[in-house]
């Protein structure tokens, strides 16, 4: 640590990331972290749980909270726990990242900003801005943002542009309480590696399979082993709907092994060693709006 580090009092907090549904709070959150914590697909609420992610600097340790996209469309028991998963999280945080995209304001934006809380440093982060043709559509947009709510910053950026989202760690410094760090300066998550790998496999059944396969689909860890060098995981992914199975699994299992084979990689690079990957696919009607069975798969 360096004499100047040593005279300044270490810096800890928590950061809530909230906004609605494919905004890219985890696209964000992954590239501050600097490593896949949380997994991105073009499907809504892809992320179902706080995640949280952790970036240690010298002097200041931020931990990103990861949160499910605010759901108002649907309100089956799935929805509604993970409604209660941003709402708890902007009730025990430090401060609030709050993205929105460039130029959009929706009413599912709009349903968030009831619940940004006063007594805490709100920052607006305007996400996507390499995607607006013209910048000079982009100042009217942020001092209409800058009307609805007493921003303590407002930050245009890039979330998939490391450089340009790596501003935000300085700027969000200042508003984190002193204390000592929570996790170990290598540390990236709270989450164990099981929770990891389940959600990688989910990742990569929602990109592989586009509209295919409706938004009803968990993954279970039903065997983790670890050796020296080598994982070995037996992973169930559960659909809605008997016709969903033969989906999944493609002509002679070729889909599904394509699906083990793209979360097999993601998994050795996030791990670090070599991980042997075996999934088969089950039905559980309507486990979605089935409290029991969302606790059951570690929804609440």
């Amino acid at each position: 640590m360096s004499p100047e580090a040593a005279s300044h009092p270490f810096r800890t907090g928590v950061i809530a990331v909230v906004g609605r549904p494919n905004v890219g709070k985890s696209t964000l959150v992954n590239t501050l972290v600097g490593a896949k914590v949380s997994i991105v697909s073009g499907k809504p609420q892809t992320t179902r749980h706080r995640i949280l992610g952790v970036r240690t600097e010298e002097g200041v340790q931020f931990i990103f909270a990861d949160t499910p996209g605010f759901q108002t469309h649907y309100k089956n028991a799935l929805n509604q726990a993970m409604n209660r998963a941003v709402t708890q999280a902007l009730a025990e945080v430090d401060v609030v990242l709050w993205l929105v995209e460039a130029l959009r304001f929706t009413p599912d934006d709009a349903h968030i900003l009831p619940l940004l809380p006063r007594d805490r440093p709100v920052v607006l982060v305007v996400n996507k801005v390499d995607s607006v043709a013209s910048k000079a559509d982009l100042l009217p947009f942020l001092q209409g943002m800058a009307q609805r709510f007493d921003f303590s910053e407002i930050v245009p950026l890039s979330a998939r542009q490391t450089r340009d989202a790596a501003r935000l760690p300085a700027i969000l410094k200042p508003y984190l309480p002193e204390g000592e760090p929570w996790f170990h300066a290598d540390d990236i998550t709270d989450r164990p590696s099981r929770f990891l790998a389940a959600e990688i496999v989910r990742e990569k059944v929602f990109r592989l399979t586009g509209d295919e396969i409706p938004y009803a689909v968990t993954v279970s860890i039903e065997r983790y082993e670890e050796a020296p060098g080598l994982s070995r995981i037996g992973a169930v992914v559960w659909v809605d709907r008997e016709a969903h199975r033969p989906i999944l699994l493609g002509r002679k299992g070729e889909h599904i092994k394509r699906i083990a084979s793209e979360a097999r990689q993601d998994m050795e690079r996030l791990f670090g060693h070599k991980v042997f990957l075996e999934l088969w696919v089950k039905v559980r009607g309507g486990w979605a709006d089935d409290v029991r069975q969302i606790r059951r798969f570690g929804y609440e």
